[in-house]
């Protein structure tokens, strides 16, 4: 299994990123994904999650209204579109699956400076 994050970078506050999360090593149209992240010094927290169809989402309050996740099983791709990003959003933002057992990718680092 492996689950590969992209997308993250330096962005100013109200800006925008789309993060992706690239899937292999499993049958990804059966499986909900989520997004957490780990803002430096905290403990990880989850963003959002979507079901193995798409057709269920759930996001944190924290980030409702301006993150949305979706995901496109043709492509065995996860999505995170950040909207309205605020310097609170700083973290690094991991892609996970449970497929039996916990799956992490490598995360990728988003940055909103203040």
């Amino acid at each position: 299994v492996q689950l590969v994050e992209s997308g993250g970078g330096l962005v100013q506050p109200g800006g925008s990123l789309r993060l992706s999360c690239a899937a292999s090593g499993f049958t990804f149209s059966n499986v909900a994904l989520s997004w957490h992240r780990r803002a430096q010094g905290k403990a990880r927290e989850f963003v959002a999650s979507v079901s193995s169809t798409g057709g269920i989402t759930n996001c944190a309050d924290s980030v409702k209204g301006r993150f949305t996740i979706s995901r496109d099983n043709a492509k065995n791709t996860v999505y995170l579109q950040m909207n309205n990003l605020k310097p609170g959003d700083t973290a690094v933002d991991y892609c996970y699956a449970n497929v039996g057992v916990d799956y992490w990718g490598q995360g990728t680092q988003v940055t909103v400076p203040s």
